[in-house]
């Protein structure tokens, strides 16, 4: 494919245009490779996105039905969907149309599904007296179908790791395994384990995915006809865009709210990208600045309360709280992050002396009061889970609020047809979500199965050699490297299965030790050498990619401290707090916090010496030292001597200014 960025050269500071926009997002997001042209197969694909929204909004309303049941349906029309929207290849994807070997895969994966469906009653049965040769057959077609479904709609990598699992559950009994071994299944006794029960692909993922995960998803579809992504964008360069650096500031405010909707990555750095980064590079900001900026903003997204990623309803159900206190507990970490990448961008500006926005070209205040009413979609929301209704309530009528808010306006008032639309355009949204889930699903039902999640978890302390702190940065690793290869969803379901239980062999909270995976889980879209969202702000940007990871990876620093410091002192995620517990961690978090910030953007009060930066770096981590207030107190000590030292330099290098005398004509 040729370089998706080349024909950008010749308008350096404009918008993308909507073809831009879907050619960046094929490059860099796997979830958005659908086929450019269906032909007549758009009808089927609209047929069965329709029926699929229209389901879930059925049984939010009168109820789910049994787990495996809404699964298999749930599954099954995914499949379907991502067989007629996902071509083989990219080759593949020049023809028009739907060839006749994917229609052959998308009627085989709803037969496979809808199988359960049919026979449900004979085949709960069946786990306790057999499976028959028909069964056992059915379960391995839709094993293969969905791992194929999964390579299209998500990538390789998730693909690879589930083979390797499959090939563990067989072939475990292997001596050379060691303490890996296990007895070990029959290929068609570990399929119909998978497939028949509620243990691993119709596992808790996709339980929480088939009920509110689909309904959220859907709600951000209605919400971005709203216009609600340009009403976030002028409430933040109202209330940053006259600061140093506001441009920046501004866009990482309203990439945070739209990243809260979006739910992806790479989706928010490009839609929202769009429009920041060629304002940030009029205002003086080099272009690998711009789009590092924006990729932190965006991938913080995910982080941000009330709606975070689809990986955080699943979280929610792992640890075994309601949604709505997982949101309560997040907010802290998630203002913590954004304030990081404030900091950043401060810092930066500062070096460089690149200055706010007057305020005459900012948005009025008037403009919000006539569109105040876009937040009610998410006031609903928030509001009716704070006061304990579950999140599928809370979903359907966010739903409805934003749908009656988009009739108020001619511009995004939608006709029969575009109602019809965006109920299609749900379905399209959660397909890759649905494979994630599902194939996240056979993974965990492996380590469940075999014990393996044991193992490696006493493996991990053995590692360390039972060093906490250790233990937290082997945990780090393996979720930044999984988070290269796996969508943020898949990634955090394989890590709170395999990595969080050797956290929680350190007596930790399971909210901490699960936001610690979740957190390093997101880190991997900025962080070098695979940084999806970081490449794709750079091809807005028109910058090196590598040099633009890198850059996001200083920015979002933060995001590399915050989960250390929450694990040692959950009282940073609301846990046993009170005022007095709360503030002294928290203003010693936010004081490290500037301090490292300053130390990599290498300016502080001053531009820093050598020396200085150091000081800066230590003085920042003992800030944050956990549980040790001397500690704490003596970095504070360090970084207010280097503020004072550079704030006498300041003084010293100032020239005097001489009076002007006039010189008259």
């Amino acid at each position: 494919m040729a370089d998706a960025n080349a024909h950008l050269n010749d308008a350096p500071e404009r918008e993308l245009t909507e073809k831009e926009k879907e050619e960046l997002l094929k490059k860099y997001d796997k979830e958005s490779n659908t086929r450019t042209d269906l032909g007549k197969w758009i009808w089927i694909a609209f047929i069965i996105g329709i029926s699929l929204t229209s389901f879930h909004l059925y049984t939010g309303l009168r109820g789910g039905y049994g787990s495996l049941m809404q699964g298999a349906i749930h599954v099954g029309s995914g499949l379907a969907l991502i067989y007629i929207l996902y071509p083989i290849s990219k080759k593949a994807d020049k023809k028009v149309g739907v060839p006749f070997y994917d229609a052959i895969l998308a009627l085989l994966s709803l037969y496979c599904c809808f199988y359960i469906v049919w026979n449900y009653d004979y085949l709960t049965s069946a786990v306790i007296f057999g499976f028959s040769l028909h069964d056992q057959l059915v379960a391995l077609g839709a094993i293969a179908l969905l791992l194929e479904a999964t390579r299209r709609a998500v990538g390789m990598p998730i693909v690879v790791i589930a083979i390797l699992a499959l090939l563990y559950g067989v072939y475990g009994s292997w001596s050379w395994l060691g303490t890996f071994a296990h007895p070990g299944f029959t290929w068609t006794g570990m399929a119909t384990q998978l497939f028949f029960t509620t243990e691993a692909i119709f596992g808790t993922p996709i339980q929480v995915s088939s009920t509110f995960i689909y309904l959220f998803l859907f709600f951000g579809v209605i919400l971005v006809r709203t216009n609600i992504g340009q009403f976030f964008n002028d409430i933040a360069f109202r209330l940053t865009g006259r600061y140093t650096g506001g441009t920046a500031k501004a866009a990482v405010a309203a990439s945070g709210l739209q990243g809260m909707v979006t739910g992806s990555s790479v989706a928010n750095t490009v839609g929202s990208g769009s429009f920041t980064i060629p304002m940030m590079k009029r205002s003086g900001f080099k272009p690998e600045f711009a789009g590092a900026a924006e990729a932190s903003a965006s991938t913080g997204g995910q982080i941000m309360p009330p709606i975070m990623g689809a990986a955080a309803f699943i979280m929610a159900g792992y640890v075994g709280i309601p949604y709505s206190e997982l949101i309560i507990y997040a907010i802290i970490p998630a203002l913590l992050y954004f304030m990081g990448v404030f900091f950043g961008i401060h810092f930066e500006a500062k070096r460089q002396g690149i200055v706010g926005v007057p305020v005459s070209e900012l948005p009025k205040i008037r403009s919000f009061i006539t569109r105040i009413d876009m937040i009610l979609p998410l006031v609903t929301i928030i509001g009716l889970m704070l006061i304990g209704f579950t999140p599928t309530f809370a979903a359907l009528w966010g739903i409805l609020a934003a749908f009656v808010i988009s009739l108020f306006r001619k511009d995004t008032r939608p006709t029969l047809l575009g109602v019809l639309d965006m109920m299609e355009k749900g379905a399209r949204t959660a397909v890759p979500v649905i494979a994630a889930c599902a194939s996240a699903g056979i993974i965990v039902g492996i380590v469940v199965f075999t014990g393996l999640g044991g193992v490696l978890a006493r493996g991990i302390i053995v590692l360390a050699d039972g060093q906490f702190f250790l233990v937290l940065f082997f945990t780090m690793i393996a979720c930044i490297i999984l988070g290269m290869g796996l969508p943020t969803t898949a990634n955090y379901v394989v890590t709170a299965t395999v990595a969080a239980p050797a956290i929680l062999m350190f007596d930790v909270p399971p909210i901490a030790a699960h936001m610690f995976v979740f957190y390093f889980g997101l880190a991997a879209d900025i962080t070098p050498p695979v940084c999806l969202a970081a490449y794709a702000g750079a091809g807005i940007a028109r910058a090196n990619p590598m040099k633009t990871g890198i850059i996001a990876f200083k920015l979002a620093i933060a995001a590399f401290i915050i989960p250390y410091v929450f694990v040692a002192n959950p009282v940073l995620l609301l846990q046993d707090a009170t005022f007095m517990t709360l503030m002294p961690p928290l203003i010693t978090a936010i004081i490290g916090m500037i301090a490292i910030s300053a130390a990599i953007m290498n300016y502080f009060v001053a531009k820093p010496k050598i020396y200085e930066r150091l000081g800066l770096i230590v003085g920042g981590i003992m800030a944050v030292y956990p549980n040790s207030i001397p500690i704490s107190l003596a970095g504070i000590g360090i970084l207010t001597l280097i503020a004072l030292v550079q704030h006498i330099r300041n003084k010293r290098n100032q020239t005097p200014r001489t009076p002007e005398r006039t010189v008259e004509a």
